[in-house]
């Protein structure tokens, strides 16, 4: 009986060191399959936006001047306020082409001067030789000799109670007028034809209280529309040729010591001839 107790003790006692040693066993079991470990979702962060640099558009009394350098030295020598734009005249002083960078000059209207406001140098005048128009309107300063490019590019010249005296040869250099505008300004020339016989594109032309003296050229332009010669001292008759130009509208030829009768076949719609000497 003893034996068989002691047999049964030790089988327990074995049963009981391999239940324990499962137990363990199982307890160090490793997983091979990945586990995602758990992450919390980021929270969303708004981007700090980078500062753009802001560039200040400046006022129109401080944008740059757009007129050439040269031109605006120019007007600065002739003494004229250039503190704005002179492309930006609201007075029609000055007109401006719409080249780029620079822009140029294409009129430019001189009034109410004087030789302490203004004067005229070679250097200024070939400066602004891209001028179509220029006016001297009651400007008594005295007149120079105008750089070539000038003289060729002028289309339109006025000259009104301005640069104390003309000569004819001074007029005939400037051969691609289209207008020409003289008057309350003395000229001296022997005739018309000093100031004209060069003028190829000539459609307008007044000469008014100028002392011109001579006759009336039989060469005029046959482009004339427009012709005033009214108060000065023109002699002789009034030629025939006129007749010719097919479209002149206008005539005005009033105190004059012209003679002679009016060509018949002059057919105007503007005639003033009342007051030349011994006209019929």
């Amino acid at each position: 009986m003893a034996a068989a107790a002691a047999s049964l003790f030790r089988f327990t006692l074995l049963l009981l060191l391999l239940s324990t040693a499962a137990t363990n066993s199982s307890s160090k079991t490793i997983s091979l399959s990945p586990t995602p470990s758990p992450t919390s979702s980021p929270t969303p962060t708004t981007p700090t936006p980078t500062p753009t640099p802001t560039t200040s558009s400046p006022s129109s009394s401080s944008s740059p001047c757009t007129l050439d350098p040269k031109q605006l030295r120019a007007l600065q020598s002739l003494n004229i306020p250039t503190a704005k734009d002179p492309c930006q005249s609201k007075n029609n002083a000055t007109l401006c082409d719409s080249s780029k960078p620079f822009r140029h000059l294409l009129s430019l209207s001189l009034t109410n001067c004087s030789p302490n406001d203004a004067a005229l140098s070679f250097i200024a005048l070939k400066s602004l030789s891209s001028l179509h128009s220029l006016s001297f309107l009651n400007c008594s300063i005295s007149p120079v000799h105008f750089p070539p490019e000038l003289s060729s590019s002028l289309r339109s010249f006025t000259c009104i109670h301005s640069l104390k005296t003309l000569t004819g040869f001074w007029l005939s250099h400037l051969h691609n007028l289209i207008d020409l505008t003289v008057s309350a300004t003395p000229i001296n020339a022997s005739g018309l034809y000093v100031i004209l016989g060069n003028m190829k594109k000539l459609n307008s032309i007044t000469i008014s209280y100028a002392n011109l003296i001579g006759y009336i050229t039989k060469h005029l332009n046959l482009n004339l529309t427009n012709i005033d010669l009214s108060s000065n001292m023109l002699r002789g008759k009034i030629p025939n040729s006129i007749t010719l130009l097919e479209d002149l509208d206008f005539l005005n030829l009033l105190s004059n010591a012209l003679v002679g009768e009016i060509p018949n076949s002059i057919i105007l719609v503007y005639l003033i001839l009342a007051s030349s000497t011994e006209l019929t």
